[in-house]
């Protein structure tokens, strides 16, 4: 799917979870990826008014992978209250990924070949 912008892609998680990472990776390869900052919205569905996304991917992480990965200064509670925001992407999203013991790599390629047209083999960014 290299060089084709569609379909729109979305991208929500927790702080730390990769989604700019992947957001990235998948604009190397052609895709038209944003991340949002769902998890700092008191708005549920804010990742469909900003972006209307055709496909959303939900990147989760583990409390303690997040604090690590950014070396977040953040509790618990704060975690919690990001993943209750992030409740209706959750139950709405296409694509969920556990990205805990995932590197940025393994994510890019499992979410390249969950996506229409696109193959695992197509990431070496």
């Amino acid at each position: 799917m290299a060089g084709n912008s569609e379909p729109k892609i979305a991208i929500v998680g927790p702080c730390a979870s990769g989604k700019s990472t992947l957001a990235g990776r998948l604009q190397a390869l052609g895709y038209n990826a944003r991340q949002i900052a769902q998890e700092h919205s008191f708005v549920p569905d804010m990742w469909q008014v900003l972006t209307q996304p055709d496909i959303l991917i939900f990147l989760d992480a583990s409390f303690e992978t997040c604090t690590q990965r950014k070396q977040l200064d953040w509790n618990m509670a704060e975690y919690q209250e990001q993943q209750r925001r992030l409740r209706h992407a959750r139950e709405n999203c296409d694509i969920l990924l556990d990205t805990t013991d995932l590197s940025p790599e393994d994510v890019a390629k499992q979410v390249a070949s969950a996506l229409p047209g696109g193959q695992a083999s197509d990431v070496g960014v």
